[in-house]
């Protein structure tokens, strides 16, 4: 876990040049947004929903989705249960996309019109005693049923939640339980509920342009952040750096959730703002969150694994699209561990060869 209560340098996050342009440009934190949402929920908001009332008018913040899952075929089998383990696992589908309001009505969706930025599958075993995060890049060369191969992000475009569910359950063999879906109107927000968020920075960093940050513990506010996330110029990696730096901030938000699960009127404002910002299968009830919080309510930020589904780098399609290139090599026997429940054993067992988020983030 950070380190807590070091301050940032005053003026060591110089982005206000950048002010203006942030409810326009959001693409750098969609990643961190959504899986925040599932996994703050599922494993902090029983903490707060003892409040009758305040559970009530968090349901009725949330929106509810139609059954994403009807009518999809030859859908992979659930884990095999434990008789010695009173929970099952459970596996989420958590998506970031542009627009979330017309998420419920497939006859508002165009072709290319709202493909999402973040595709993010979370696994929290049946034990409770730690989840996996992995994170899929938005340009992964996938198959897509009734579409031929196309990057994964245009399965949403096409057909909405179902077909997003059923394109990652045939790519993964992984059979998914619960979806969740965000738009970012209230990312910075969502951040600045919370007091900011501590990252950590082990050297100075610039972009040349709206992002300068001084090596040294950062108390970001939600633009800062933003901006930390969206960084191009100037980082390692490129897409898959910057998605490293979306899981690090998240990593510190459940951080800082996880060290002032007692204060209720800072959880209050954090909760409320997640509840306006996100849509969820209608089974994913808030009586299911918070049982999935009090089975889970061990887990801490370090038992939460981050990884990036392997890859091979980039490439081009046959038609000339720049793509991201997965190792089905690494990534069929991850995801046959999400499937069988063992996830926790074949990372650690593999941790030298699959991309996991390490304790400092360049």
């Amino acid at each position: 876990m950070l380190p807590v209560g070091t301050e940032s340098t005053p003026g060591s996050g110089d982005v206000g040049a950048g002010r203006r342009h942030v409810r326009k440009r959001r693409r750098g934190a969609r990643t961190a947004l959504i899986v925040l949402g599932t996994l703050v929920a599922v494993l902090c908001l029983g903490g707060v929903a003892a409040v009758v009332a305040f559970r009530n008018n968090l349901d009725s913040n949330i929106e509810k989705l139609a059954d994403p899952f009807e009518g999809i075929q030859n859908r992979p089998e659930a884990a095999p249960s434990d008789p010695e383990v009173p929970d099952e696992a459970v596996n989420i589908l958590v998506l970031g996309s542009d627009s979330r309001i017309s998420a419920g009505d497939p006859s508002q969706w165009k072709a290319g019109a709202q493909r999402t930025d973040a595709i993010m599958l979370v696994h929290l075993p049946a034990d409770r005693k730690s989840a996996q995060v992995v994170s899929f890049p938005r340009d992964s060369w996938v198959p897509i049923p009734g579409h031929g191969e196309a990057k994964i992000n245009a399965a949403f475009s096409y057909g909405g939640p179902a077909l997003m569910i059923e394109t990652v359950e045939q790519l993964t063999g992984v059979r998914i339980d619960h979806f969740a879906l965000t738009d970012f109107t209230s990312f910075t927000s969502l951040t600045d509920a919370l007091g900011g968020v501590q990252i950590r920075i082990p050297e100075d960093i610039s972009d040349g342009k709206k992002v300068q940050f001084e090596a040294g513990v950062h108390i970001m506010t939600g633009e800062q952040a933003l901006a930390y996330t969206r960084q191009r110029h100037g980082l390692p990696n490129g897409d898959f750096g910057r998605a490293q730096r979306q899981q690090n901030w998240m990593r510190s938000i459940l951080a800082k959730v996880n060290n002032n699960r007692n204060d209720v009127p800072l959880m209050t404002s954090f909760f409320t703002a997640f509840s306006q910002s996100v849509a969820v299968d209608e089974q994913f009830t808030m009586d299911r969150i918070q049982n999935l919080y009090m089975s889970a309510r061990g887990l801490s930020t370090n038992d939460v694994t981050f990884l990036t589904a392997p890859h091979n780098g980039t490439g081009r399609s046959a038609d000339g699209q720049s793509i991201v290139v997965l190792n089905r090599e690494l990534l069929d026997p991850l995801m046959a561990s999400f499937a069988s429940d063992s996830a926790a054993q074949f990372i650690e067992e593999n941790k030298g060869v699959l991309t996991v988020l390490p304790a400092t983030v360049k």
